[in-house]
């Protein structure tokens, strides 16, 4: 499952159809938003990832789930740049930390739920 959601997502993060329609121009805060929206979809992922490790007999590790999610989040940064995107190295380095925030709050939700 954790794949599946964690490939679902990454081609969304490539499609430029999805950036407009989730953060249009228009919007005051749509850089603010679309980070939100980043923190939420990296908790999913990060979730995801928290039960197969759990299935697999590694506990609670919260350094290691926001590592991987982060890690997860690195390669999104990288397939975008390969496809054009000119972000610039400070928001990507934001958008890596707010997929190190989903690892650490979906180890949080996780300690909550397991």
């Amino acid at each position: 499952m954790a794949c599946v959601l964690a490939s679902f997502f990454f081609v969304l993060a490539l499609s430029q159809q999805v950036y407009d329609v989730t953060s249009p121009a228009s919007w005051s805060w749509h850089v603010a938003v679309r980070k939100l929206y980043s923190i939420g979809a990296f908790t999913l992922v990060g979730y995801a990832l928290r039960r197969a490790l759990w299935e697999r007999g590694i506990r609670y590790a919260p350094w290691l789930t926001a590592l991987l999610v982060g890690g997860y989040s690195a390669l999104i940064e990288v397939a975008q740049a390969a496809m054009g995107s000119r972000e610039g190295f400070a928001w990507n380095a934001v958008d890596i930390a707010c997929g190190a925030v989903g690892g650490f709050l979906a180890e949080a939700l996780a300690r909550w739920r397991l």
